[in-house]
């Protein structure tokens, strides 16, 4: 089969397309013909930055195909079928599997980043993480839709309780998770504000159904979200911008709400003021990824029309590089793709 593979860890130009051993189904597991791979920043941290990754390593957490073969064991799925994968795995039997919190599990793993990810024609993966691709949709917009939609279906519903009314703040309002907290929150009956670096991203932001779009670069935005909210702030802030942004994130946010994160794009190392945070009794959340649970609950908005991946644009596998340097050039609105030749 091809595979995007790096050797060593470094700039785009390290992803190489190789000819690699074709896997199989093992007991339990399902044989995917590949049609098309997102693209997420976690596979340029991958590619770029995480320490301890064993070389070479295929990148990529999303994909959507057909069902080639199946593995012993395996019910529920025919040959032929067209999934979509939830991209985490864990052990599925200690105490917090059983509780329905994978994500908490100490062999948790995403598919990429602790193993070899998707960016490949072929994939074995558990059954338990194919999902039907809602009617309609392409390859390319089933491939675009699991990571991001878990990761702002459990910010947002699960981890941020997210209420109808509420005033919802989303920094990087036309990246990938970006776009899919601005549709959740719309469809929970919230009001949205997103920030965006230039016009065509805030004008996506405000497609979206996002309430007001402000421009983080030039001056003072969180007081601009302030005036929105009758100076009061945001009940909700969804920040995976990090270390740029975070200071603005606690003075746009009200006093009492939360402040949710499930990344830092521009450093893990923000410079706090705490007294924000005692004095104004503000909660500081972490999150990351998500259940099976939290991925069909994003399924199902989606079928009902209320959720819909944003691509920028599909580009074959062999342009992986290029890809990722679009990313890294922040010139992507929505996700990338990759499509398998065919």
């Amino acid at each position: 089969m091809h595979a995007v593979r790096f050797h060593e860890q470094g700039p785009p130009s390290v992803l190489q397309l190789d000819d690699v051993p074709d896997p199989s189904a093992g007991p339990g597991e399902v044989l995917l013909d590949v049609r098309a791979a997102g693209i997420n920043h976690l596979d340029i941290w991958v590619r770029r930055t995480l320490p301890d990754i064993p070389v070479p390593r295929i990148p990529g957490a999303d994909a959507a195909g057909v069902v080639a073969a199946l593995g012993e064991g395996v019910s529920g799925l025919a040959v032929g079928d067209r999934v979509l994968i939830d991209p985490g795995l864990s052990c599925g039997t200690c105490l917090t599997c059983h509780r329905g919190e994978p994500t908490l599990c100490r062999q948790y793993k995403i598919l990429g980043e602790s193993c070899n990810g998707t960016y490949c024609t072929r994939l074995a993966i558990p059954a338990q993480n194919c999902l039907p691709i809602p009617d309609g949709w392409s390859f390319a917009q089933a491939a675009a839709f699991p990571l991001t939609a878990l990761t702002a279906w459990r910010m947002l519903v699960v981890r941020g309780r997210l209420a109808p009314g509420e005033d919802v703040l989303v920094l990087g309002g036309a990246a990938g998770v970006g776009v899919m907290c601005i549709q959740i929150a719309k469809a929970l009956g919230c009001r949205v504000i997103a920030t965006a670096s230039t016009e065509e991203k805030r004008a996506l932001c405000r497609d979206l159904g996002a309430d007001l779009a402000v421009d983080y670069t030039e001056g003072d935005w969180p007081r601009q979200v302030k005036a929105a909210t009758g100076r009061r702030g945001v009940d909700l802030t969804v920040d995976y911008i990090g270390k740029t942004t975070w200071k603005g994130s606690l003075r746009a946010t009200a006093a009492g709400g939360r402040i949710v994160t499930c990344g830092a794009t521009t450093g893990h190392d923000p410079i706090e003021d705490l007294r924000h945070v005692f004095f104004r009794q503000l909660s500081i959340i972490g999150s990351t990824m998500g259940s099976r649970a939290d991925l069909v609950s994003a399924l199902t908005q989606a079928r009902a029309g209320r959720l819909n991946p944003v691509i920028d644009r599909v580009l074959p596998l062999a342009e992986a590089p290029a890809a990722h340097q679009r990313i890294e050039d922040r010139a992507v609105l929505g996700k990338l793709v990759l499509e398998m030749p065919a």
